[in-house]
């Protein structure tokens, strides 16, 4: 499937999923390391910019992939 295409299905898509899973697991990640709000939320922050800079990437990297071959 290329990018357009799946830019297309994205409001049928089952990576709205993705978006409460992310957020939990930044949330349980920042409160494991954190006991006041402000850090929880901050460090819960910079997670979950990680995790979906790493599954942007995964997706152009499989996108690339899949045009050429």
């Amino acid at each position: 499937m290329d990018l357009p295409a799946l830019c297309a299905a994205w409001p049928d898509s089952q990576l709205w999923f993705a978006i409460p899973l992310v957020v939990s697991i930044s949330l349980v990640y920042g409160a494991t390391r954190h006991e006041q709000m402000i850090p929880i939320l901050y460090h819960a922050w910079r997670t979950a910019r990680w995790i979906l800079s790493f599954m942007g990437i995964i997706v152009i990297v499989l996108s690339v992939f899949a045009w050429f071959c």
